[in-house]
């Protein structure tokens, strides 16, 4: 039955890409936003394709190749779509097409936090009544994280996005990915589509997994112009601010399989693995997508000279996403995150989402109070003055990610807790790995998998 339903996954995912395929070679001419649809549609369904190739690939390749690999190509949709508004701002500088870029890699960052982390939380709070709890090894995203964050604030202060601001970037995510290829090796769990394909003999299954990253990777490559493009026409045709259509929009179709991958594991009681995963696809965004943006204006405007051109909205978006990133890392440094501060980082993104449209419009009619990008230089303040309140208060909070440039061992911290209660979570989690006070293992009673198989061994 599963592999029933696994094989009607991967044919409805590549059927949604056919007609944006079919549509574009063809050539055929569309009003924007049936443009937009269509080829966002083939994007989902092409990323639904990688994400389940990038979770084969383990199996055939070593360790530090498979974490660069999957690094690179899960986050081809998302990056598809801005090095696109990169390169055509490269070819038209004097265009809009630099704001597009920098407000759909801002849009995608926010999303992250604001819905994609708070979104995780309530499920495990719902299920749990308890905080989500991240594994100790996530230190090493939440350190890099911490980092480019950090520099990342450089930008709006000299008031540019220039190559070398590439390279630290860059470098950051490389480093990270040398980092994290030498931890120990994990058993590679495939679920739903990916074990299926997972299951074919080796030669079949590698070419699977190579044919459905070329299809979903040129699916993704070629609808990008048209998606891209679609939005734009549609904010102008409908009188919609595009920048917002693009910002909020477009990330989407790009991130929805990964946050649907999440969110499953979250209902399935493992929080702590999906808010994980969207710590790790936040990382890749603030550290490649963001340096990627003026490598990629470099080489289409052919110099180095001249940095993308931003006005001062677009230096005030990234700077409003540096503040957001700094207030996430602050609250996940204690590897736990609850309700309250799910609560926070969703009344915090809503505010500066809603109300700054809504004073945008209130001055295009007259009614001068603040303008949006007024609204989220506010919202930038409140957020770093939270987390350097949080900082204030427990400063040793930020020790644990030190820990990232070196950890090896998958354990979770609970820094705010009672040691004894500590050592009572790692007891229900471990209970084979503890000795009893006689010094013998525990022995497995009643009914449960661990009994029976004993007995099968005694027989």
């Amino acid at each position: 039955m599963n592999n029933k339903r696994s094989k009607i996954q991967i044919i409805i995912a590549i059927l949604v890409t056919i007609p944006g395929i079919a549509l574009h070679i063809a050539g055929v001419e569309m009003v924007p936003p049936l443009e937009a649809f269509v080829a966002g549609m083939a994007i989902l369904g092409a990323s639904f394709l990688i994400l389940w190739a990038c979770d084969v690939v383990q199996l055939d390749v070593s360790q530090t190749l498979a974490i660069a690999l999957v690094a690179l190509i899960a986050v081809l949709p998302e990056y598809a779509v801005d090095m696109y508004f990169t390169w055509m701002a490269g070819q038209h500088p004097e265009g809009d097409y630099s704001h597009y870029a920098i407000a759909n890699m801002t849009g995608a960052n926010r999303l992250l936090i604001g819905v994609g982390w708070v979104v995780i939380i309530i499920i495990g709070w719902v299920k749990t009544r308890n905080a989500v709890c991240l594994e100790k090894q996530r230190a090493t995203e939440l350190v890099f994280l911490a980092m480019a964050t950090i520099y990342a604030f450089i930008i709006p202060i000299k008031g540019s996005l220039a190559w070398y601001d590439a390279i630290v970037f860059i470098a950051m995510f490389v480093w990270y990915i040398i980092i994290a290829s030498r931890r120990p090796c994990e058993e590679c769990e495939l679920e739903g589509p990916a074990e299926l394909i997972g299951a074919l003999p080796i030669i079949p299954r590698r070419a699977v997994t190579i044919g459905l990253f070329l299809f979903a990777a040129g699916t993704i490559i070629l609808n990008a112009e048209p998606f891209s493009e679609g939005l734009v026409g549609t904010g102008k045709m409908f009188n919609i601010n595009e920048f917002l259509l693009v910002q909020w929009l477009a990330p989407l179709a790009s991130e929805a399989p990964e946050f649907i991958v999440a969110v499953m594991f979250a209902l399935r009681g493992q929080t702590g693995l999906g808010l994980g995963a969207l710590v790790s696809s936040k990382l890749n965004q603030w550290t490649l997508l963001v340096g990627m943006i003026p490598a990629v204006y470099a080489l289409s405007s052919k110099q180095l000279a001249m940095p993308i051109p931003m006005d001062n909205i677009q230096m005030h978006e990234i700077l409003l996403t540096a503040a957001q990133s700094l207030l996430g890392v602050v609250l996940l440094s204690t590897f736990r995150i609850g309700l309250w501060q799910g609560a926070v980082l969703l009344f915090l993104f809503l505010g500066q989402f809603f109300l700054s449209p809504l004073f945008d419009s209130m001055a295009a009619k007259g009614i001068n109070v603040i303008n949006g990008d007024q609204v989220h230089m506010v919202f930038s303040a409140i957020y770093i003055l939270f987390a350097l309140v949080l900082i204030v208060i427990q400063p040793k909070r930020l020790a644990g990610m030190v820990q990232g440039f070196r950890i090896e061992i998958d354990t979770c911290v609970l820094p705010d807790l009672d040691p004894t209660l500590i050592d009572q979570v790692m007891l229900d989690r471990s209970p084979d790995l503890i000795g009893l006070s006689n010094g013998e293992p525990e022995k497995p009673v009643g009914d449960s998998p661990a009994a029976e198989d004993n007995e099968n061994k005694s027989d």
